[in-house]
């Protein structure tokens, strides 16, 4: 990063007074008389417990035994316990209690497929499809502790397999639907998994993709996965495996829709999501049942301001956080979520637009990568669809570039939606920082980090800094937080708690401006290095991204035996643009022009992609590596890990 960062923004979004009034934030400060936000922060990180216990009831968390302390951290910060003595399953908090109340009648979910059905289950219906999956798994010997894959598309049955895994006290561990069978084994193989969901195969793009031969492969490489349910999604004939593999329909659907919930501890393990490292092996991060769906729900409500009777579709696939951060969150909270198996522009570019009409979407979690992907569509798409429905647009995975942040909001949003940036991990259950509906916002900002986070930017020697660059950090436990990771304490307290004592350091680069917004720039290890200059590779992206004959690029550090380090640049073209020395040219006079010649790109590359995880991350990491002929890592989480061969081609 440079030293410095001109964030030269002005105010784009202003919350209105109905924004204010209507929202959690609002009702949740006049509970507990906090007369604004930032009194708000300062009581939530100085005095985590009451915090956390006042979350834990605005949300109305439900407990069999209630808990004798909310936090011990006698242990260290690094492995704070919570709700201690508490017992809960959150499965009661997201569907049982409802029923026999009205609530029980509300829609918790809608669904969509590629092909065009769609659907809701009704809470009182989710309840029981979830007993009936919950006896399923409990007639095949599956109990508490058990851990439990699921490989599958994004169907009405993914939601039901979640839930009936917690519901009897399993461990869940969800998967990338497009992991080939090396990154499947090795997760289920580090779980010991004795069960998979999978599917036979998954539509994209009109075409039928097989999944069932992928999870054939990895459970016969898992010695302790006995069991594999298998959903009839798109009719492929299938030779089941006899005594291991049963058709969801044979085994599920006779089961009795009553099912108790398995009494667990408030932190027994829920769920194992696994993140990919920068060494070949993925770290599986812990979460309880009384921390990731209640870090969940409350960034859910305080961020997005999701209310019951509002819908939110946040794009995902289950393998990622947000998956499972979407059902969570949103059950908690008693509302609705959609969920969408297909390709956003498919089988038109108006896809997305078109069921945000249909299905009165309120927030829509949206990718920077998809939408600089949309805008050369044209207009036309999103112009032709009703979107009053729309509350707020969100976004997270990556660092935004302000002119497509402001494409979205100005064209599609007509300046009046919100971009509810949000930012965090896998590690953390969800944000760090985020936008809320009672700040005003700049461009690519967000308003503030979330209650309950002690964030802080520091440079070199810890220290707090203002409008400058440092290190994401946060100095004060909360009930998100991984529990460390899988079968491997000594990697997480070397990955977050070794730099400073008693400081998570999140491996990202962020800044504050004096107004107290906040950016986030991007991963700290991608940052590179020029003549003693810390440069950051989403300064110099914004920059090309402005050019109208580039849709995206990555930037990268390469070794330099005078300045360290220089800029490489890998652009993607819009289609029919002609890719030649000239265009190099120019592209690299506006880095010079706006960075100074001497951060001005050694080489500008063309490429046809870039590498993406399924949530539309760069791995930059990844780029870097193949194009000086390095250990590429773990490759597992991309969707088109095939471009790293043309970037290879390229090498120095």
């Amino acid at each position: 990063m440079s030293e410095t960062f001109d964030f030269g923004g002005e105010i784009v979004w202003r919350p209105t007074p109905d924004h204010i009034e209507k929202a959690h934030l609002t009702a949740f400060m006049r509970q507990h008389n906090i007369p604004d936000f930032d009194v708000l922060m300062r009581r939530s990180t100085e005095d985590v417990s009451w915090f956390t216990d006042a979350v834990l009831k605005y949300l109305e968390i439900e407990f069999y035994k209630p808990y004798t302390q909310v936090a011990d951290f006698s242990k260290g910060i690094q492995w704070a316990e919570w709700c201690v003595g508490g017992q809960m399953n959150i499965v009661h908090n997201c569907v049982d209690k409802r029923i026999g109340t009205p609530e029980e009648e509300n829609p918790a979910f809608i669904w969509e497929s590629e092909e065009g059905k769609n659907g809701t289950l009704s809470y009182g219906e989710l309840h029981r499809q979830v007993n009936q999956a919950a006896n399923a798994l409990r007639s095949l010997g599956l109990g508490k502790g058990d851990a439990v894959g699921i490989y599958m598309p994004m169907i009405p049955e993914i939601v039901v397999a979640l839930l009936a895994i917690a519901k009897i006290g399993g461990i869940i561990l969800p998967l990338f639907s497009g992991y080939g069978v090396s990154a499947v084994t090795t997760r289920l193989v580090d779980a010991d998994a004795k069960a998979l969901f999978t599917a036979d195969g998954v539509f994209r793009r009109g075409k039928p993709v097989d999944m069932k031969s992928v999870a054939d492969q990895a459970a016969d490489l898992t010695p302790t996965l006995k069991h594999m349910i298998v959903v009839n999604r798109i009719g492929l004939d299938l030779n089941l495996v006899a005594g291991r593999d049963h058709w969801w329909d044979d085994l599920v659907d006779s089961q009795p829709t009553k099912a108790r919930a398995e009494v667990t501890d408030a932190e027994d393990t829920l769920m194992i999501i696994y993140t990919s490292g920068t060494t070949g092996r993925p770290k599986g991060a812990v979460h309880t049942h009384c921390g990731f769906p209640i870090k969940a729900a409350q960034d859910m409500a305080f961020g997005t301001d999701l209310h019951q009777g509002e819908t939110l579709y946040w794009m995902s696939d289950m393998g990622w956080m947000m998956g499972p951060w979407l059902v969570l969150g949103a059950l908690i909270l008693g509302s609705t979520f959609f969920i969408y198996d297909g390709a956003p522009d498919f089988p038109a570019p108006d896809r997305l637009w078109e069921m945000v009409e249909k299905h009165k979407i309120a927030t829509l979690g949206i990718s920077p990568t998809l939408v600089r992907a949309l805008i050369p569509k044209g207009d036309e798409h999103w112009q032709k669809h009703d979107l009053s429905s729309l509350r707020f647009f969100a976004s997270t995975g990556e660092p935004w570039n302000p002119d497509p942040w402001m494409w979205l909001f100005e064209k599609v949003g007509s300046g009046n939606v919100p971009i509810i940036n949000y930012s965090g991990g896998t590690e953390i259950s969800g944000g760090i920082v985020m936008g809320n509906p009672i700040l005003p916002l700049k461009a690519c900002a967000f308003s503030a980090p979330c209650p309950g986070i002690a964030a802080d930017v520091v440079d070199e020697k810890g220290e707090s800094v203002t409008d400058k660059v440092g290190e994401l950090v946060i100095r004060t436990p909360w009930i998100g937080m991984t529990r460390g990771f899988w079968k491997d304490p000594e990697r997480y307290i070397e990955s977050y708690w070794s730099q400073w004592k008693d400081v998570w350091v999140h491996g990202d680069f962020a800044a504050k401006d004096s107004d107290g917004l906040w950016y986030i720039l991007g991963r700290s290890d991608d940052t590179i290095k020029v003549a003693g200059k810390r440069l950051g590779p989403a300064e110099v992206e914004s920059i090309l991204v402005e050019h109208e004959s580039v849709i995206e690029s990555a930037a990268i550090g390469v070794p330099h035996p005078v300045k360290g380090s220089a800029v490489v640049v890998f652009a993607v073209l819009g289609a029919g643009v002609v890719a030649n020395d000239e265009l190099k040219s120019e592209l690299r006079n506006m880095v010079a022009t706006a960075m100074g010649k001497p951060l001005s790109p050694q080489e500008i590359l063309f490429i046809s992609d870039l590498p993406k995880t399924r949530n539309g991350k760069v791995m930059r990491r990844m780029i870097r590596s193949a194009y000086l002929g390095l250990d590429l890592g773990d490759t597992s989480a991309l969707v088109n890990g095939a471009v790293l061969e043309e970037v290879e081609g390229m090498k120095v």
